[in-house]
């Protein structure tokens, strides 16, 4: 039996912050990873120049069943902290888009973590198998017969987006196995399908806005050969679907008054002319649909149905890319059975989940980041 005063589950940023934590107070630490390096998912981020943090971070930008869980943790570790850690470690940043932070490659900021949780044990390639507690004690069962034992045991296996990198639903079975509900996952922050644009479109990118009950979010749209992605998109899979989307691909304008004040102006030009003065001309033609007729001959009712074609585009339910191809996974361990100060169970004493694993999904732009950063603080290990 292999025995330490922590276990971690994950060797991702959440769990590498948490090993980091609890070696500096003197704990001995063991992280099991799945996979052949850590921090799997940190190095694909941002386009390798990890997207470490938003100043913009609040409960508004997460979701799940509740997000005001997220509140005390961000509030204690804040992305100025997230910000000011980075600089310690000698990383350069930049600021992309405002309260967007960067870091000069994702590389930089793993080898930041493994630095801090250097007194660690890290054991790459290992798979959990089973976790069990008789006493005040956790054993940890792996597939290659080796246990583990601590008091304290911390999962931070992440969600099951990126199959490609090592993915597990270990963190969800151990939460199950010591009474946690689960909260079903989903995709999230990924494209969806839909087959009632032209394939021709695909490449296009637009911005749009996207009402989703009564948010709106304002964004570029990509028009891909399967469907729809871009910021907007990823955006809205974040949120609840369940009322479905509608999309406006001319946010900032006046649509049917436009067209028919150019009906009257501009009465001899085509409809797919009038329309490519503010849209890419194939998204004209598009919804012109080879219609020739100048937009004088265009009837005030027929104006309305190009309107709705335009401004109010409905999709009654969202047909979501998988979770394989997802940036991040939606739904998990129920936060109401979690506190939200020490990331505790409120069911098993000594157990801990933090991180992605949990029903708590960031915007698209640094803030799951955050989130995994903010969790791990909060511990109390």
């Amino acid at each position: 039996m292999n025995t330490f005063d922590v276990i971690i589950i994950g060797a991702g940023a959440a769990g590498l912050t948490v090993a980091a934590r609890a070696t500096d107070t003197g704990k001995s630490v063991c992280v099991l990873d799945m996979g052949d390096a850590p921090a799997r998912k940190v190095r694909v981020s941002g386009g390798g120049k990890c997207n470490f943090t938003n100043t913009h971070a609040d409960c508004n930008h997460y979701f799940g069943l509740n997000p005001d869980f997220v509140r005390g943790a961000l509030a204690r570790w804040t992305p100025q902290n997230t910000i000011d850690w980075v600089k310690s470690h000698g990383i350069k940043i930049y600021e992309k888009s405002p309260g967007q932070y960067f870091a000069e490659s994702s590389q930089k900021i793993i080898d930041a973590l493994l630095a801090a949780a250097h007194g660690a044990k890290i054991i790459s390639n290992t798979t959990v198998k089973s976790v069990e507690k008789p006493g005040d004690t956790f054993i940890v069962s792996t597939t290659g017969g080796a246990k583990y034992s601590a008091q304290k045991l911390v999962v931070a296996t992440g969600g099951m987006s990126y199959a490609n990198l090592g993915v597990s639903d270990i963190g969800y079975k151990i939460a199950k196995h010591f009474g946690h509900k689960i909260v079903p996952i989903r995709p999230a922050l990924c494209a969806i399908k839909a087959n009632f644009f032209d394939s021709a479109l695909s490449g296009i990118s637009i911005p749009v806005e996207i009402k989703i009950n009564r948010e709106i979010i304002r964004d570029d749209m990509l028009f891909t050969h399967f469907g729809l992605g871009g910021p907007a998109i990823y955006r809205a899979t974040a949120r609840d679907l369940s009322n479905g989307i509608t999309i406006n691909l001319l946010p900032n304008a006046d649509t049917f008054n436009w067209l028919r004040d150019n009906k009257k102006t501009n009465g001899k030009k085509q409809l797919k002319t009038i329309l490519a003065t503010k849209l890419p001309e194939r998204v004209a033609e598009f919804i012109a649909n080879g219609d020739t007729r100048n937009i004088a001959d265009w009837r005030d009712s027929e104006l309305c149905e190009i309107t709705d074609k335009i401004a109010n585009i409905k999709i009654a339910k969202p047909t979501l890319q998988t979770l394989e191809s997802a940036e991040v996974t939606r739904g998990g361990v129920a936060t109401d059975q979690i506190s939200s100060k020490t990331m505790e169970s409120k069911l098993c004493n000594g157990l801990y989940f933090i991180g992605e694993v949990l029903d708590i999904t960031g915007d698209l732009g640094g803030y799951n980041l955050q989130w995994a950063w903010a969790s791990a603080h909060a511990t109390d290990i």
